[in-house]
């Protein structure tokens, strides 16, 4: 799990300082995880339901939808 650990810190560090940036940071290393535990399929709205289950997350349904769909999140440096 050390290992898990570092890469998730280490996907966290091209996103920004901000505090909308950190929040997307959490929210991106959540959804990898929601993605990599054989909990759901892949859907969206099933990754949503898996975060609150998984991890007790209480996300906006519109927030993270628009995370999501966001063209701004840091895909090169990744």
């Amino acid at each position: 799990m050390f290992i898990l650990r570092d890469l998730l810190t280490a996907l966290q560090a091209p996103f920004s300082t901000s505090s909308l940036g950190r929040e997307r940071a959490h929210w991106f290393v959540f959804t990898l995880l929601a993605v990599i535990v054989p909990f759901t399929s892949s859907m969206t709205s099933n990754l949503l339901r898996s975060l609150h289950t998984l991890f007790g997350l209480d996300l906006n349904r519109r927030s993270f939808y628009t995370f999501m769909a966001s063209s701004k999140l840091p895909w090169d440096p990744l």
